[in-house]
């Protein structure tokens, strides 16, 4: 048996080794100063030009265009949740048919943008009034919110369909047979077992669905509701003062920090027993 007589001194660290200077670190080191400028410019520019009476004139819409965004886009995201489970399994349904129904409405309202289906949801249905009334529906798409709502809620279905598909196809195969082999019920195996594997998967797709949707709600101004860029077009509309867009700019960046910082407390607190 071999044994160690003395034992080796402690060494100190390696020194680092000095980067070299690249053509990248320069343009990198030049973009970061470049928004640290603009930025000096833009906090500067704010605060010469800040004007109380117009703070307190348009301040209150700016609110209430905050309240109506939030609205839009929380009721449109329940709403699309609740159309996307469906949708979800149609899109793993063997029978093709169903299958190929889901896959074409997810190819559509995935394939074109917001501002189209807007259109054609507030605009081209009002071609239809009388049928519309025959049913009973025209009280609702009549109204612009509720077009707006209604054309948020469908698109956000088709992308949150898709990332609710992709999480629990993800959960591996493994899991159903193991549920199966205890003699778990496949609609009890699937809330308890695969679903919530499946969240998790899905948490931060969800959480960037809902950004995007955000800043894709300012398109809903343009059929005159009053949302956070409606009121900033209708501020705009009587002080011809470019701040107005600024303002808005902060609001909906606020909006995105806040939530971006949320959901990343929320999967941190989901996640926490997968951290080593």
């Amino acid at each position: 048996m071999s044994y160690a007589e003395a034992l080796i001194p402690p060494q100190p660290a390696p020194k680092a080794a000095r980067k070299p200077i690249t053509l990248a670190r320069v343009t990198g080191y030049a973009v970061v100063a470049l928004w640290i400028l603009l930025a000096i410019v833009l906090i500067t520019t704010v605060i010469g030009g800040w004007d109380p009476e117009k703070f307190t004139r348009y301040g209150p819409r700016y609110l209430h265009g905050l309240v109506t965004t939030i609205e839009l886009v929380a009721i449109s995201v329940f709403f699309g949740a609740i159309l996307s489970l469906p949708l979800a399994f149609a899109r793993m349904s063997p029978n093709r048919y169903i299958n190929g129904i889901a896959y074409a409405y997810v190819y559509v309202f995935r394939g074109t943008p917001l501002l189209a289906q807007l259109f054609l949801i507030y605009y081209g249905l009002g071609g239809f009034r009388k049928e519309l009334e025959a049913v009973g529906l025209w009280w609702f798409f009549r109204d612009a919110w509720f077009c707006g709502l209604f054309s948020m809620t469908i698109n956000t279905a088709a992308y949150q369909a898709e990332i609710l598909r992709g999480a629990i196809e993800s959960v591996p195969r493994g899991q159903h047979e193991a549920a199966a082999s205890l003699g778990i019920h496949k609609i009890v195996a699937f809330r308890k077992v695969v679903l919530p594997q499946a969240l998790i998967v899905a948490l931060r797709p969800y959480g960037n669905e809902i950004i995007l949707l955000i800043k894709g709600s300012a398109v809903v101004a343009i059929i005159t509701v009053l949302d956070l860029m409606g009121e900033t077009r209708y501020a705009f509309s009587r002080t011809f003062d470019y701040q107005t867009y600024l303002w808005a700019a902060i609001f909906y960046l606020t909006m995105v920090e806040a939530l971006r910082h949320l959901w990343g407390w929320i999967e941190r607190r989901l996640t926490r027993h997968l951290k080593r």
